[in-house]
């Protein structure tokens, strides 16, 4: 490695910043389809082949923020301690730790926008599924390959089941969400649903004794809320 190759490096990681910056700005406030791949890498100076060298898209550029946390969540599972304890909970640790690692104010403030701006385009949400479904095929090489693990269905669920947790977890952070988001009271959240799983799988479907009134809110609801003390969403 050459003495100049930390700054390049800054240098590059300063630049997709302020493309991740520019893009959330601009299709904030303009509207995701209100803002061309032009006059985005003009807001940042660049080229648009510097910006392909750091996102393949504008969807890409814009779900950054959280994608790179489930990046520093696949690196995680790659150094992971396999110490015996369940699977969901090595996974669940490691999320939280990738969470801790890039969860700090401005990550914060990047991810809800993000988020929002994926509820709102149709796009962005394909892109969501598709990042997701790839990131989980991921995730189960690296256990396969590192981990003593059974080859049927449990190891996916499990994945899937942290996925779950995180969804229900993002969605009910962002709802609540004010000025100044936290990252801590998203890894709260994450604890709080990834908790709630194991009782989920034994919920019983019994009927009402009564039909609900007008306005009472569906059962699952009123549950979450005797739980956490809060609504979820």
């Amino acid at each position: 490695m050459t003495a100049g190759s930390p700054l390049r490096e800054r240098k590059k990681q300063r630049t997709r910043q302020a493309l991740i910056d520019a893009a959330l700005t601009l299709f904030g406030s303009r509207g995701f389809g209100g803002v061309t791949l032009d006059e985005l890498c003009d807001e940042v100076e660049v080229s648009k082949r510097t910006f392909f060298r750091y996102f393949a898209s504008k969807e890409d550029v814009a779900m950054a923020p959280l994608e790179d946390m489930w990046r520093a969540f696949l690196e995680g599972l790659e150094t992971a301690d396999p110490d015996g304890r369940p699977l969901l909970e090595l996974m669940e640790a490691t999320l939280l730790a990738a969470l801790d690692r890039v969860g700090d104010d401005t990550w914060a403030g990047r991810a809800l926008l993000s988020y929002r701006l994926s509820r709102q385009t149709p796009s962005m949400d394909a892109h969501t599924l598709h990042f997701c479904d790839s990131t989980m095929r991921s995730v189960l090489e690296i256990l396969h390959r590192r981990l003593d693990l059974p080859d049927d269905a449990r190891p996916r669920l499990a994945g899937d089941m942290l996925v779950a947790a995180w969804r229900y977890a993002l969605d009910g952070w962002a709802a609540g969400a004010r000025d100044r988001p936290d990252g801590r009271e998203l890894a709260a959240r994450v604890r709080d649903a990834v908790a709630a799983l194991p009782g989920s799988l034994h919920l019983t479907a019994a009927p009402r004794s009564c039909p609900p009134g007008p306005g009472t809110p569906p059962q699952g609801r009123r549950g979450r809320e005797s739980r956490t003390g809060r609504s979820g969403t």
